[in-house]
């Protein structure tokens, strides 16, 4: 029966997927191209003035300790680099260098050359985790940002990151697509821009290529990002302000759009932020990973992009193509998940949280999204894109979306039926989805969120057929909950704030989870979990 299971299950995976992301993983299994050792071509001429970009987090603290994910390690031999022991995605930070772009980097030139003359000796082109096209990617944008910078860069170098560039060509993430394969095409852009000749060039139009179509299909109509997380919207963003900064060095114009483009991202991230001005944190989301906010919108005024500074905007903003809600008023602000979990073909950044919603009050962080940690294949990473972590209603322990494997998801949530009232009092969101239909084609929740005047309530409805319904919400480890003998809940901010809880169509219960706003952190929270005892429960906050 479990074999059945896997099966099946690996069927609903396997069967959203482009024909051409199977093609391309077969052909990136069996295709091992050589590495090209010419001498790299000559160094183009700037053009233009070259705009200060994001800062970064300080990473190498002294030679050679180096922090990433709140995890110190020590990286003094030449085997420290591909630790089998050491997570993956720590090891793909180290081959980074985004510590080339930390706000001290102006001091530390000597110190980075060192660096970079380390990992070119212990790193033989072609070979470990650095060379694989992700952190190549990465690693030639800071490189050339460096560069930019006025640093002096020696011959090796230069060679290094041409040869860097010839094997990223060869070795473009068309199996993964998305962020993935949008970072190739701007490495791709930045390498053919600080070099000059025929070659250079091939990989100017290559990576121009890749980000003109990508581009159009990954940001949505209303800005949004179409992974629908924040997190990676911010980087993305990024990426965009970047390439248009450096276009303009090498006197090319950016393609028709992007200046909207990114007037339109830097609107979606204004909505998603909370009142403490930092990210919320729907699917895979962390703080401490993408840029700040402020820091982007900063960086986008300098190059003279309007619609960069934020300030109070209508009371109701639906993201439609995101399928995002956000709602605020004087006291309250909440943002609803009401959309798709992501591309069908790219869900490796979902949860299972349609239907979930995040919520701040007196501008604190109140009801939270339980973030995330850790990637890999653990059992952690899988609890952390389930349902039961996040703001919603779980059935029989199942998850409303087949997350499995890390990033790998089978059969998912369809919402439906949205409805939005806002101009009447109270103000309600209500939507369906059929994630459940696993137990039986006519197994649907729908919630429905009633946000008026210091009240919140959250109205949970499951039918069809034979069922145990729980509704979790959890919170920001600053709030304090307290439940009386009568079933009574209370909420306490960390502002002295008291906010009401009330209960009806089911039992509460407190109970203990973990919180997680960056990768690495796991903090104590408290959640609330109702256990639905009639086909509708509702759970009201008033303050």
């Amino acid at each position: 029966m479990e074999k059945l299971h896997k099966i099946i299950r690996l069927y609903h995976t396997v069967k959203c997927l482009k024909i051409s992301q199977i093609l391309y993983r077969i052909w990136f299994l069996v295709y091992h191209p050589a590495v090209d050792l010419s001498s790299h071509p000559e160094r183009r001429i700037v053009s233009g003035d070259w705009v200060f970009p994001v800062s970064k987090q300080t990473h190498l603290y002294r030679p050679w300790e180096f922090s990433f994910l709140n995890v110190t390690r020590d990286c003094s031999f030449p085997a420290d680099w591909n630790n089998a022991g050491v997570e993956k995605l720590w090891l793909y930070n180290l081959h980074y260098f985004d510590d080339l772009q930390c706000r001290e980097a102006g001091g530390r030139q000597a110190l980075h050359t060192e660096l970079l003359q380390k990992w070119i000796a212990e790193n033989p082109p072609g070979l470990g985790n650095g060379w694989e096209p992700y952190p190549t990617s990465l690693r030639i944008v800071n490189l050339v940002k460096w560069a930019l910078a006025g640093n002096d860069c020696p011959e090796l170098l230069i060679q290094s990151m041409a040869i860097q560039a010839r094997l990223l060509r060869k070795r473009l993430e068309y199996h993964l697509l998305g962020n993935h394969l949008l970072a190739n095409g701007k490495a791709m852009v930045f390498a053919g821009l600080i070099f000059s000749g025929p070659e250079a060039e091939s990989w100017f139009e290559i990576g121009l290529r890749i980000l003109e179509k990508q581009v159009a299909e990954q940001i949505l109509k209303d800005g949004g990002h179409f992974e629908r997380s924040p997190m990676y919207h911010a980087i993305i963003l990024e990426d965009l302000l970047d390439l248009m900064n450096i276009m303009t060095v090498y006197g090319r114009s950016a393609p028709d759009g992007w200046t909207g483009r990114a007037e339109q991202m830097l609107n979606w991230l204004n909505v998603m932020c909370h009142p403490d001005g930092d990210i919320s944190l729907f699917n895979d989301a962390a703080f401490g990973i993408a840029a700040e906010p402020e820091s982007l919108r900063d960086y986008a005024a300098r190059l003279g992009i309007e619609g960069s500074r934020r300030g109070r905007t209508v009371d109701l903003i639906h993201l439609t193509e995101s399928g995002y809600v956000r709602w605020q008023d004087q006291d309250a602000y909440v943002i609803i998940d009401v959309g798709e979990i992501g591309p069908d073909y790219l869900p490796g950044h979902a949860h299972a949280d349609t239907l979930s919603f995040e919520m701040s009050l007196f501008g604190q962080r109140f009801v939270v999204d339980s973030g995330t940690s850790c990637y890999g294949l653990s059992e952690e990473r899988l609890r952390q894109r389930g349902t039961l972590a996040h703001n919603s209603v779980s059935i029989n322990q199942m998850d409303s979306s087949e997350v499995w494997g890390g990033f790998r998801v089978a059969r998912r949530a369809r919402p439906f039926d949205l409805e939005i009232c806002e101009h009447e009092s109270p103000m309600t969101v209500s939507c369906s989805h059929d994630g459940f239909s696993r137990l039986g084609s006519d197994v649907i929740h729908r919630r429905t969120w009633e946000l008026g005047s210091k009240r919140l309530s959250v109205k949970d409805t499951v039918t069809g057929g034979d069922r145990n319904a729980v509704a979790r919400f959890h919170f920001h480890p600053e709030v304090e909950l307290l439940m009386d003998a009568q079933g009574r809940g209370r909420a306490i901010l960390p502002g002295g704030q008291v906010v009401a809880l009330q209960f009806s169509g089911g039992e509460a219960s407190l109970l203990e989870s973990t919180y997680h706003p960056q990768f690495g952190i796991s903090v104590t929270n408290g959640c609330l979990q109702i256990s639905m005892t009639s086909d509708q429960c509702e759970t009201i906050f008033s303050w």
